[in-house]
């Protein structure tokens, strides 16, 4: 590509558009996952929506392909492209609050850190990642599965409206004051339906939590998954326990409980009781800031390392799952590889299906088999652990799947995260905003018109 070719656009914008060799050029196009290195023809820098409807503009009159990157977090690189035209929306991450009606206003670049700082403030919160560097857009687009999930649901089901810039280069408004099905879209939807400059979330009162990591030996790990089973079967909104099978420091495995109480500090005490009558190695557990305590599992999802991913909701944990679930964690190939549980239950569950596009409301669990690793020799081993892992734990999934862990994946597999009704929706929503599939490096949804 020439400077030549994209000097229309550069003058177009405030931002700064940048190509191989340009200073910054590297720093934009990384990712989250150290498996991806695409080579964007062009970065749009953008910073303004009017810059990133001039970008887009551009890049579907140029026949490029387009991708649009809020917080580069999204695990198949889907914030990037080779030989296309990256539209970021990096600079873009200003929140903004209003106590009283408690709602909050976030660019599309925001990080869930940015948008934390700025809600506790006023002690308000909405559902968000837990890993504070994670984007806004991409959670919220994709579901979003949080600590306050139990109390106030997924972080799509506090979207209450948002601002777009579709492939036609128009400026539409989903949700309140706009378009009702856009909204249902966005709420799951994924990136399909143009690049999202701005979210609104319903809030919620947050005071102090009590949370932190809660670590136990690997000994018996069939009679430790059977305890996580029962506890978990029937625990209070206000407490979320997620379960890392992985190696510790030394490289022994262990196992790692993620827990949060959100309520009441002085009632956090027994629902922790039956995880310190059991020994753990590691009780660092204790009252924190809600904003502290979404800081606190950055390490354990570091940037740079090699990850390969295979995800689907789980309605329950059998005897025979357990046994399988011990078969592929002790055949790991990497010590930094890992079996992680997200429990699904309280308002995840109690919420209208309806309402979002998102696919495992009767899930109790979400499974990752997340293959993490640092030496790019080891790709393919680590990759076919992921794969067999996932085959051989296959026939104990179901409750559909959460497309923000997916990679590339055929369209099969996407129709089924969603369902066929909620798929068919989403394509003839598709076709409204993006009948030519401008917007198609994401977890794709074809336009209807295209759909067979």
């Amino acid at each position: 590509m020439t400077q030549k070719r994209f000097g229309a656009l550069r003058d177009r914008m405030a931002g700064a558009l940048l190509e191989a060799g340009d200073a910054g050029y590297d720093e934009a196009r990384a990712v989250f996952n150290g498996m991806i290195d695409r080579r964007p023809a062009a970065i749009a820098l953008c910073e303004s929506v009017e810059d990133v409807r001039r970008a887009i503009v551009f890049g579907r009159e140029a026949g490029l392909s387009i991708a649009v990157r809020g917080g580069g977090h999204n695990v198949a690189g889907l914030g990037t492209c080779e030989g296309g035209l990256l539209v970021s929306l990096a600079r873009l991450r200003a929140v903004e609050v209003d106590p009283a009606r408690r709602r909050a206003v976030a660019e599309g670049g925001s990080t869930w850190g940015d948008f934390d700082r700025a809600t506790t403030v006023h002690g308000l919160a909405t559902p968000g990642g837990i890993v504070s560097t994670t984007g806004v857009g991409g959670l919220t687009l994709g579901g979003g599965i949080g600590v306050l999930r139990a109390r106030h649901g997924l972080t799509c089901d506090n979207l209450v409206g948002a601002d777009l810039v579709t492939a036609a280069g128009d400026r539409v408004r989903a949700g309140d004051g706009g378009d009702p099905e856009l909204l249902w879209g966005l709420r799951g939807g994924g990136g399909n339906f143009g690049a999202v400059t701005s979210f609104e979330f319903a809030l919620h009162p947050q005071g102090d939590v009590v949370a932190g990591p809660v670590e136990y030996a690997y000994r018996d790990p069939r009679d430790f998954l059977r305890f996580y089973r029962d506890y978990t079967a029937d625990l209070p909104d206000e407490f979320t326990c997620d379960l890392l099978l992985r190696s510790g420091p030394g490289g022994a495995p262990r196992f790692t409980l993620l827990t949060c109480w959100s309520g009441d500090p002085d009632r956090a005490g027994p629902v922790y009781e039956p995880l310190r009558s059991r020994g753990p190695i590691n009780l660092a557990v204790e009252r924190r800031s809600y904003l502290e305590s979404q800081c606190l599992f950055d390490a354990v999802s570091p940037w740079g390392q090699r990850n390969y991913w295979k995800s689907n909701g789980m309605s329950g944990l059998s005897d025979d799952a357990i046994e399988a679930i011990v078969e592929v964690f002790d055949a790991r190939r990497s010590p930094l590889a890992q079996i992680q549980f997200e429990h699904l239950h309280g308002e995840v569950h109690r919420s209208d299906p309806a309402a979002s596009a998102v696919g495992f409301h009767s899930a109790s669990y979400n499974l990752l088999v997340n293959a993490k690793w640092l030496d790019p020799a080891a790709d393919e081993e680590n990759v076919g652990w992921a794969r067999e892992s996932f085959g051989r734990l296959r026939s104990y999934t179901d409750g559909g799947a959460y497309v923000n862990y997916l990679l590339e994946e055929p369209e099969d597999r996407i129709r089924a995260a969603y369902g066929t009704g909620v798929y068919g929706r989403l394509g003839r929503l598709k076709a409204r905003f993006d009948p030519d599939n401008v917007f198609r490096i994401n977890q794709n949804i074809r336009p209807a018109a295209a759909v067979s």
